[in-house]
């Protein structure tokens, strides 16, 4: 096998966060998902690092909050790579979604959509 020119670098968990938070501003990243305003994303970001709330719920706010309110559809490896999380941990909480009624699924696409009327 010829060598690779790949480069792998490791970063610690607050490594990670520092990079994600200085790769775009606020506003960008609002847009960017949909409904979601400047200041509740803000405020994710900060209970994220806050001990007394849970990670997981948040983790799956933002998800929700990644569909667009007009009742688009979005493949969930779109809403994994938008959100820096694994696409099976981003299907996890997606069905967990449509089981409570939050995003519906087409079952001939697979893609997920809030749900209409």
């Amino acid at each position: 096998m010829p060598p690779s020119d790949d480069i792998t670098i490791t970063l610690s968990k607050t490594q990670i966060k520092q990079v994600v938070r200085g790769a775009s501003d606020e506003e960008d990243l609002a847009k960017l998902l949909g409904g979601i305003g400047t200041r509740q994303l803000a405020s994710y970001r900060e209970q994220m690092d806050d001990d007394r709330y849970s990670r997981s719920l948040l983790r799956g706010l933002m998800v929700l909050a990644s569909f667009p309110p007009d009742g688009s559809a979005r493949q969930i490896t779109d809403v994994a790579k938008q959100l820096g999380l694994g696409a099976s941990t981003t299907h996890r909480y997606a069905i967990t979604l449509v089981e409570l009624g939050l995003l519906e699924r087409d079952p001939v696409s697979r893609h997920y959509r809030l749900p209409t009327g």
